[in-house]
């Protein structure tokens, strides 16, 4: 066999000579790459970057020299690439400088992601506030703060709405006409000034409307209004005022269930300076808003204000620092106050701005039902029944004029059982869990394994029979369908939530926060089972219940009725009958100040395995009046868990963020296991 080249001699060769010469112009580009990428940039030649390093130690600024062909794209607040520890990761450019007191030789920016200038520098400085307060990293906060990006809606422009948005001064101050200093207010905020309030709104209030106002005060000065309200129901009610108020695209709404694209649309018209006025839930608190002039919480006593992810700040908190920062007013709203709300206008940080209690009174009379020694009189097993003959008779006639809301504290249809003769918790065989009816025709089974027990029998008495001792939202709704029979009985809980009702008469039962609003308001409410709402161990329960019938009282029409189903003598129910929610508020901050609990003192919870947090307290250099409570062990569904908590007077708060925060960069770089601190948790 002959080879080719005895054929074709000139073959070999040529290929030779070709492959050499692509491989030398492949070399020259090559080197003509580096050499652009080894020029700096001209001016400001130093980027520092804020890298997404989620570890403590590694929580600052690293300087990169910027490339001559970056030197335009790596704008402060643009994503960008960089080489860091071997590997490619994000980051954000915070700053470009002249100078760098790195000794050595600086990394190059790898490539700008993105020119557009997502973290702007008042959302740079919060994120480092926040999370030196909570004892976390600055990435974590940004990570809450900065949607995904979204390539295809970056490219896209964001118009600027046709003029600014109008302000009618005399709608404002009619809509607020019930409150005494809202005429100063509202003023100052067409003035540009930073007034800053606490209040408490009365039953049957349109309080979407109100704070649709007084950011059509603040558009008038040429500023922006961030809002931000617990959930996406009252995001829809915000959203629907304002397009009343201010009219049709100059707003946006920020939720989580937006979707990627829609979220960083609307992200990127705030970032843009296209709008000022925000409304969304607790992501929206780091809304980069131009020009902002008032932050507005709605119920910030709501758990879902809490961020459930570290650093776990919570939207008040978030608020108020933005509105210290960046010179803005401040509206903490609800129709309960909370004790942090009330201590800020104990400091004098915050001025009340309330509705007398006459106008409270004349919104919604509140009654409490089968506790009076007169209803005992009329009716014998009023204290005995779970919905006394009073609270039928208020049912039965509020329907003659439109829907009545049933408020229940248990989602389900028995969440509990119990022996019927001696009243001991029916428990699993299996695993000692709890038992549970899920509907009418089915056995009880367990609501941890779910083990059928349709054999049960007492282990105290033996007796067979069971009873219900907690009801949830089904079964109140069935009892009052047979209670009711030709009446629309209606649901609203866990996943499937009304946002709205009409007003045709119906009976609508509702677990707390699931709601729906009627569109001229419910003509009476009934809130149900008062003694489960207040039989929480947890320092906030009464706070959290008083909360959750406000709220639900805050649903009626004006004159509409208002009927609670429990002991007319706890503190609580008190407060709620005369509307008195300041008076209340006072009176938890007082005990709280005696026993040297928040809002008194900061705390401070570390968790994690019991090693972990010995390990930790043995590293915490706490300040000099610190207490440390516990470990206390408990049980958890990764196994057991130790917790500490740690008390500083609140004048030490910073000193005991501080030395949390040292303590987890020193175990960072330690590589020690991890524990989980929680700094002024919102429950214990």
């Amino acid at each position: 066999m002959t080879s080719p080249d005895e054929h074709q001699p000139e073959l070999l060769p040529g290929m030779v000579r070709a492959t050499v010469r692509q491989s030398q112009a492949k070399a020259r580009a090559t080197r003509a790459r580096k050499a652009a990428e080894q020029e700096t940039a001209a001016t400001d030649p130093v980027a520092r970057v804020l890298v997404d390093v989620p570890l403590a130690h590694l929580d600052r600024p690293f300087d990169y020299s910027v490339p001559a062909a970056m030197a335009e794209a790596a704008v402060p607040g643009a994503r960008v690439k960089v080489r860091f520890a071997g590997q490619d990761v994000d980051g954000y450019v915070v700053e470009r400088a002249a100078t760098t007191d790195h000794q050595g030789r600086l990394s190059h920016l790898r490539r700008v992601v993105s020119p557009e200038p997502v973290l702007s520098p008042a959302i740079e400085r919060l994120s480092a506030e926040l999370a030196e307060r909570y004892a976390g990293t600055r990435s974590d906060v940004l990570r809450l703060a900065v949607p995904a990006r979204h390539a295809t809606t970056e490219k896209q422009p964001s118009p600027a709405p046709d003029g600014p948005p109008p302000y009618d001064a005399t709608a404002a101050h009619a809509a607020w006409a019930d409150h005494a200093h809202a005429a100063a207010f509202l003023a100052r905020l067409t003035e540009g000034k930073d007034p800053r309030a606490v209040w408490a709104a009365a039953p049957g209030e349109d309080w979407p409307l109100l704070i649709a106002h007084a950011a059509a005060a603040t558009a008038a000065s040429g500023r922006g209004t961030l809002i931000c309200v617990p959930d996406g129901k009252d995001v829809a009610r915000v959203d629907d005022a304002l397009t009343r108020v201010l009219g049709p695209g100059h707003h946006v709404t920020l939720t989580a269930d937006s979707g990627p694209a829609a979220r960083y649309r609307d992200f990127l018209a705030i970032s843009r300076g296209a709008r000022k006025v925000v409304v969304g839930t607790r992501a929206a608190a780091f809304a980069p808003v131009h020009d902002l002039g008032l932050v507005v919480v709605w119920d910030d006593g709501d758990d879902l204000h809490a961020e459930p992810r570290a650093p776990y700040p919570h939207t008040r908190e978030t608020l108020l620092l933005r509105a210290g920062n960046e010179d803005a007013g401040a509206l903490l709203g609800g129709f309960a106050r909370t004790v942090e709300a009330e201590y800020l206008l104990r400091t004098g940080w915050a001025a009340e701005l309330s509705p007398t209690r006459d106008v409270a009174r004349r919104r919604a009379r509140v009654h409490v039902a089968g506790a009076a020694d007169r209803a005992q009189d009329r009716d014998a097993h009023a204290r005995a029944s779970r919905v006394p003959r009073e609270a039928h008779e208020t049912i039965r006639q509020a329907l003659e004029q439109g829907p009545v809301l049933v408020q229940t504290p248990r989602h389900g249809y028995v969440a509990s059982l119990a022996c019927e003769r001696c009243r001991t918790p029916a428990r699993c065989a299996a695993c000692t869990g709890p038992l549970e009816l899920t509907g009418p025709a089915t056995p009880p089974s367990c609501r941890w394994c779910g083990t059928v027990a349709d054999a049960w029998a007492c282990g105290e008495c033996g007796h067979r029979g069971l009873r219900a001792p907690v009801i949830g939202d089904a079964r109140t709704a069935e009892e009052l369908g047979r209670t009711f029979p030709k009446t629309l009985v209606r649901t609203s809980s866990g996943d499937r939530v009304l946002a709205t009702v009409t007003d045709r008469s119906a009976i609508v039962v509702a677990t707390p926060g699931a709601e729906p609003t009627a569109h001229e308001g419910y003509a009476a409410v009934v809130l149900m089972d008062a003694w489960l709402t207040l039989g929480g161990t947890d320092l906030r329960s009464d706070e959290e219940a008083l909360r959750r019938w406000a709220n639900a009282a805050g649903l009626v029409r004006p004159g509409g009725q208002v009927i609670v189903v429990g002991d007319a003598s706890h503190p609580a129910l008190q407060a709620l009958v005369r509307w008195d929610m300041s008076g209340f508020a006072a009176r938890e901050t007082q005990q709280r100040l005696e026993a040297h609990l928040p809002p008194a003192s900061r705390l401070a919870t570390i968790a994690g395995e019991p090693g972990a947090v010995d390990d930790a307290l043995t590293l915490l250099a706490a300040p000099e009046h610190a207490e440390v409570l516990g470990p206390v062990e408990r049980e958890t569904k990764g196994g057991t868990e130790s917790r500490v908590v740690v008390r500083v007077p609140r004048n030490q708060g910073a000193a005991l963020s501080r030395a949390l925060g040292d303590l987890q960069r020193l175990r960072s770089a330690r590589k020690l296991d991890p524990v989980r601190i929680q700094v002024d948790p919102t429950s214990l």
